[in-house]
């Protein structure tokens, strides 16, 4: 399977959303949005993309200062594409897109708790989230 992948190229919301449907991500992901859906995407500074001929097959989207900290917001690939070895190649790319000093932060889905574990991440127990419904008191 020849898989390309690219850097900061343009994916459009449309890829976007239907690359969140065909992976585990859309029952996570404000899908329901398209304009928060679009704001995503758009504002992501760090982008890799894998893509089968012109259907884009999976992503990482990361917000990041490059030298510090990167979070890594979405890794999504296509069920159809999974167990391939793509999601592993767009988190090396990411990382080989950062500073030497830059750590790779992530949330992982529940299901992937093991995953993150055995490809060399450690785990950190002291992430903390705010909802939009709430207020800082």
């Amino acid at each position: 399977m020849n898989i390309q992948y690219t850097i900061n190229e343009p994916v459009s919301p449309s890829q976007f959303m239907a690359l969140l449907h065909q992976s585990t991500l859309a029952e996570r992901r404000p899908i329901e949005d398209p304009q928060c859906i679009t704001g995503m995407i758009n504002n992501s500074n760090l982008v890799i993309a894998a893509w089968h001929d012109a259907q884009l097959v999976g992503i990482a989207r990361s917000v990041t200062d490059f030298h510090y900290a990167c979070y890594l917001s979405d890794l999504a690939v296509d069920t159809h594409y999974q167990r391939c070895g793509i999601g592993k190649q767009l988190q090396i790319r990411t990382q080989q897109a950062l500073g030497p000093k830059c750590k790779l932060i992530l949330i992982a889905a529940p299901a992937a708790h093991a995953y993150y574990e055995h490809i060399g991440f450690t785990q950190n127990n002291r992430c903390w989230v705010l909802e939009p419904e709430q207020q800082i008191t």
